[in-house]
């Protein structure tokens, strides 16, 4: 039996901008995980707890996006010369709770779960960036219209920051030409790890409403405009600086400018209940923002001192807003609950 995770991913900055080609987005791992456990088996059973029965490889709706990645799988693993075997593998670990999602990106998660099983299980390595395309490939086919952000996030499992490719020139490719072909060519993203020089707490607030991402892409995407775009992408670059170099200040003011850029987007994006989680970050050493689609779900902050994280996390429970995740960024005790 081999056991893999994956983490969830949350944005801190270049959210909607990062649908369109070229673009960047700062984006987070959180080791809140999904895990599958792999082995040989005589049969296809494949199992995830999100569902209450398991399935083999019968095209089944629930099972669509593990089956279409196994499918996928089996192509790369025969054009590298490898004899398939049929396997058993149990999928663990929703992102959420009493039935209401996080918001931390489960879909992405389970492609690259399952890629990183199948790697695991027929002894097969990749680097980041194939793993990516892998992941971002199943995806394209499947007709999926996000940034893949969050896949570029999970290989990583670290802070990135992420350079958008066009999507749609690499779903031509995949509809013409053999996946060996299309892996082998330049995408055009770029995935870079971002260490930030100064120490900080973040904090992930849970608001506990559901937001649909799928749908909110669809309803604001046709409101982004060119300067819209500069303006995020000269924020997220400036925010990767600020954050390796340890501007304080500056990072405070390039993620509230994130944070209006949002705002001036869609007034749908900033729930009452995400306004409140960034507000309750004013007067403090801190910065709160909602994070990725908005609408629900969770929202972001970093805090430069204690009294000002302990505050924030008072009043974010006075709210009702769930104290998801923290961490304790270029601190020797990084992690807590």
């Amino acid at each position: 039996m081999i056991a893999v995770k994956t983490f969830g991913k949350l944005y801190w900055a270049g959210e909607y901008a990062i649908l369109e080609p070229g673009q960047l987005a700062l984006i987070k791992a959180i080791p809140i995980y999904m895990t599958a456990e792999i082995d040989v088996a005589a049969n296809y059973r494949l199992y995830s707890d999100m569902f209450d029965y398991a399935v083999d490889l019968t095209p089944d709706p629930a099972y669509s996006l593990i089956q279409d990645t196994i499918t996928l799988m089996e192509e790369f693993l025969t054009a590298k010369g490898q004899q398939l075997q049929a396997f058993s593998i149990d999928i663990r670990g929703k992102m959420e709770r009493e039935g209401k999602k996080f918001g931390l990106g489960s879909s992405g998660s389970v492609v690259v779960l399952v890629i990183k099983a199948m790697l695991a299980l027929y002894g097969f390595s990749v680097d980041r960036n194939l793993m990516f395309k892998l992941a971002s490939a199943v995806l394209l086919k499947r007709g999926d219209n996000g940034s893949m952000g969050d896949i570029a996030c999970i290989v990583a499992e670290d802070l990135v920051v992420y350079q958008s490719f066009n999507r749609q020139t690499v779903a031509t490719w995949l509809d013409e030409e053999t996946l060996e072909k299309v892996l082998k060519k330049d995408w055009g993203f770029s995935i870079r790890s971002v260490e930030p020089a100064l120490k900080f707490d973040f904090l992930v607030g849970w608001t506990k409403e559901v937001a649909v991402s799928s749908h909110m892409v669809k309803q604001i995407k046709d409101n982004m405009n060119s300067s819209f775009l500069q303006a995020s992408k000269e924020t997220v670059a400036n925010l990767v600086k600020a954050l390796e170099v340890g501007q304080e200040e500056n990072i405070i003011d390039l993620l509230e400018q994130a944070s209006q850029l949002l705002e001036g987007l869609s007034s749908e994006i900033y729930t009452p209940s995400l306004r409140q989680l960034k507000n309750a970050s004013r007067d403090l050493k801190a910065v709160a923002k909602s994070s990725g689609a908005g609408g629900g779900d969770c929202g972001i902050a970093l805090s430069f001192d204690q009294d000002s994280t302990n505050l924030l996390k008072k009043r974010w429970a006075d709210l009702g807003i769930e104290l998801l995740y923290q961490e304790r960024i270029g601190h020797d005790d990084k992690s807590e609950g």
